[in-house]
């Protein structure tokens, strides 16, 4: 094994911090990545409360966890994005407030300025995220989108990132975007145009994730070493793609996760498309050796058996890279 195994917690906000950390100690994990979610990781009582810090180190310490990231998903996505009733169900109240556009956009970007603050205090590096998107529904084209509708979404984009991320690079974070439908950089293009339109700021770069690439035919090993420099975090995710023909198509048909009909879904590491060789392998090469965050997602499959059986599977999947040539035994030359 040439990296730590970890585990997004976001995906277990309904139980308190100390059981999923006793659990996840008890699957195999190395460390866990912490949600800003649930009781997990509150940014508000980090910032103004004595001893709320150290009290997650505390649990972290008693289960042998190390901790090299704290995630804010959520918050993050209500920045850019156009606020309708979708983000009540996973803002907290102080952000959504009266649900007014402005006002939870704001609350949204200075929470996300504090999740750096939070971030630094903590002792982490990396906050991984969404930023939203104003345009995302515009993927389609139809109706026609107006020639400038990309130029205007970005330039958006950048009026509310930039001030953000100047925090993170103040503190000492950064923020890692995780490339997803829904927000502003859904595949390798997209990607480009966000890269570009922050100015390739010092303090932004990607959380990779490549269950979001697979059912969307995005090279998604390419995508490593396009941004070899920007990944600054990896989730070991997968992900089913049907190669025949289903009811519901990559748009998903309104069907819920799980739904057979469905061409694509969330699945445990190991029993989707994704070929996780191929990234390790991509992830050794531009020298990637941070932690492998499984984040567990499959409908169809008990959640705790998936977990322990992911982390296996992870730790088995990943090698250190070679320090000799494989035909140096035998050269002649030397």
């Amino acid at each position: 094994m040439a990296r730590p195994v970890t585990i997004y917690s976001i995906q277990w906000a309904d139980l308190p911090f100390e059981v999923f950390c006793q659990k996840v100690k008890s699957f195999g994990y190395d460390g866990v990545e912490i949600a800003c979610c649930g009781d997990h990781f509150e940014v508000d009582r980090a910032l103004e409360e004595d001893g709320y810090v150290q009290s997650r180190w505390d649990i972290l310490n008693k289960y042998g966890l190390q901790c090299f990231a704290i995630s804010n998903h959520l918050v993050g996505q209500a920045v850019c994005d156009r606020i309708d009733e979708r983000h009540k169900r996973i803002l907290p109240p102080r952000i959504w407030g009266d649900g007014k556009e402005d006002g939870v956009r704001a609350r949204a970007a200075e929470e996300m300025k504090n999740t750096a603050r939070a971030a630094a205090k903590f002792g982490v590096k990396v906050v991984p995220g969404f930023t939203g998107s104003p345009i995302w529904h515009m993927f389609y084209s139809f109706p026609p989108n107006p020639p400038d509708f990309l130029e205007k979404g970005l330039a958006f984009l950048a009026e509310m990132w930039l001030p953000i991320l100047d925090v993170f690079q103040e503190v000492g974070v950064k923020f890692a975007l995780e490339v997803h439908p829904a927000e502003i950089a859904f595949d390798i293009a997209s990607a480009e145009n966000v890269l570009h339109a922050v100015n390739r700021h010092p303090a932004f770069g990607f959380n990779y994730d490549p269950s979001h690439f697979v059912y969307q035919n995005v090279d998604y090993v390419g995508f490593i070493r396009k941004f070899a420099d920007r990944i600054l975090h990896v989730h070991m995710k997968d992900a089913y793609r049907a190669t025949h023909p289903t009811e519901a198509g990559i748009f998903g048909g309104h069907l819920p996760f799980g739904d057979h009909r469905r061409a694509w879904d969330f699945r445990s590491p190991g029993r989707g498309s994704v070929n996780f060789e191929e990234i390790i392998r991509a992830l050794n090469d531009i020298g990637y050796w941070g932690p492998l965050s499984v984040e567990w997602e499959d409908s169809k499959l008990d959640r705790e058996h998936g977990a322990a059986e992911a982390c296996a599977f992870v730790k088995r999947l990943d090698f250190k890279s070679s320090a000799i040539a494989f035909d140096a035994a035998f050269a002649t030359d030397k």
